[in-house]
């Protein structure tokens, strides 16, 4: 048996074990079952019979239907032949009902543990995706300020914003709009509705200008929407839309309620249009409800949908409480990827041998925020160490994550498959392992990289101290590999629990 297999049954048992005691433990809180060191031992006795039946062996089955019926049978008799044990070995015993809320309190648990298993081991969570390579970002047509100035005064566009700033409301600019459609240029077409089919039906071909009338917030199919304006558009051809973004929705609840109520209602807003429409389990109850006319989107989606939508913004700006975006084609909408609302990700990284693999982290970004690499680039630039400053794409919940390092938490479950070892060099992107020197890159994927990297025992500011830091690591563990990772680790565990060091 691979030692890579041998360690993944070794903590399926394991976190089968803890299932097993905290099942026991709490059945015993509520119910009358006898002492603790029985209930270990009840612990011990159903791991053990779940190797011997095999059906911790999770990797077995071929459907999910087999793996239900299979663990709910075997923990059923395995429940019963603890009921006989108390039964004839624990003086005093009665039957109280405990035995048959431990068993089905497991039985839960176990097919929660079987299926993140299959989920994120046997069958992986789709690579988040990743802008290209900065050198080919550029080259397929982002625009410099100078392109973009000129873009804007096409006279549709100037009227456009003219009309947004002089009406006294955003319903008056949508009634201008569509009273005014007349005024703008034959090829600029206005549309007004929620169907994505509407684009490709206009009468204008290869319009300069797409001005979307209806809000966002009404239309259930976006990326269609956006994609089919780009195909109808030739390069440089414009699109605007708009939308009551989610942070103008919360100073609207905020502004216009109570102190207190205006809270409670925020929060139920934001638990109804913002998680329950990004939970698998009740999205479609959701949308429908809703019909997707009436969902909150932030500001980093609109326009990371824009740039997936192959659109690079030109300006966007907030006026009468609505967020109105002009943008421009740049290049074909973006087909190969599978965007993601879920809360774990999983990152394509460079592993030992340069192989790819998959980093699991918790999400602590805006949904499409991926997409907005060049236009974070083009507005905020790097700091030191390469990364990007200023990064508003990170969210409240994402920077409390980072700073206490509970976003890298899921990357125990490489460690557990083997794609990490506990000290070593950082899981780089394509990208940023670009960067380093040829000479660095051929040293890195001679090893395994690692969850507790060197640069926290030496503590680097600039990429080339970084580089500097990453060799010296490398060249001493491949003298004396275990040493060398003992030294590491209490290196940086002294810098980060004495001394608070955090990553720049």
């Amino acid at each position: 048996m691979p030692f890579s297999t041998f360690r993944r049954h070794t903590i399926i048992i394991f976190l089968d074990l803890l299932i097993s005691l905290f099942s026991f433990w709490l059945a015993r809180y509520f119910g009358d079952l006898p002492r603790w060191y029985w209930l270990v031992l009840s612990a011990v006795i159903w791991v053990a019979l779940g190797i011997a039946s095999r059906k911790l062996q999770f990797g077995s089955y071929k459907r999910i239907r087999y793996a239900v019926s299979g663990i709910f049978a075997l923990d059923v008799l395995s429940g019963l032949f603890l009921y006989i044990l108390y039964r004839h070995c624990v003086p005093g015993y009665e039957y109280d009902n405990s035995i048959i809320l431990a068993t089905g309190i497991i039985i839960v648990l176990e097919w929660g543990l079987y299926y993140s298993v299959r989920k994120l081991v046997y069958r992986k969570i789709p690579y988040f995706y990743e802008e290209p390579l900065l050198d080919d970002v550029t080259e397929v047509g982002i625009n410099t300020g100078t392109e973009q100035a000129d873009l804007l005064k096409n006279a549709d566009v100037t009227r456009l914003l003219s009309l947004t700033h002089e009406a006294e409301n955003s319903a008056e600019v949508l009634r201008r709009v569509q009273q005014d459609g007349r005024a703008f240029s034959p090829d600029t077409v206005v549309i007004d509705s929620r169907n994505p089919e509407t684009v490709l039906a206009h009468k204008v071909r290869l319009p300069r200008f797409i001005i979307h009338r209806r809000s966002l917030n009404e239309v259930r199919h976006i990326n269609t929407l956006l994609s089919y304006s780009n195909y109808c558009l030739e390069n440089g051809g414009l699109v605007a839309c708009h939308c009551t973004t989610s942070g103008i929705r919360r100073e609207k609840i905020m502004r216009q309620n109570p102190v207190i109520i205006n809270r409670i209602l925020f929060f139920m807003d934001y638990c109804w249009h913002r998680v329950i429409p990004k939970l698998p389990f009740t999205k479609e109850f959701y949308y429908w409800v809703t019909k997707g006319k009436t969902r909150a989107l932030t500001r980093v989606e609109v326009l990371g949908r824009l740039y997936r939508a192959g659109f690079d913004v030109l300006h966007e700006e907030i006026v009468h409480g609505e967020f109105y975006v002009i943008a421009a084609k740049v290049k074909e909408p973006i087909r190969d990827d599978r965007p993601s609302n879920g809360v774990l990700i999983r990152l394509k990284r460079v592993g030992k041998n340069g192989k790819f693999i998959g980093v699991y982290k918790f999400r602590t970004m805006h949904a499409y925020s991926e997409y907005l690499q060049p236009y974070i680039y083009k507005q905020e630039g790097l700091c030191s160490g390469g990364k990007i400053a200023d990064d508003y794409r990170v969210n409240a919940i994402g920077r409390f994550l980072r700073k206490t390092w509970l976003d890298e938490l899921p990357m125990l479950l490489n460690w557990a498959k083997g794609d990490l070892k506990l000290v070593g060099v950082r899981p780089l992107s394509n990208h940023y392992f670009s960067l380093y020197s040829e000479e660095l890159r051929e040293l890195r994927i001679k090893a395994k990289p690692g969850l507790v990297p060197p640069f926290y025992a030496d503590m680097p500011v600039t990429l080339a101290e970084i580089q500097e830091s990453e060799r010296r690591y490398l060249e001493l563990y491949f003298k004396s590999p275990f040493l060398t990772d003992w030294r590491y680790f209490w290196k940086a565990f002294r810098n980060i629990v004495f001394r608070g060091k955090r990553s720049r």
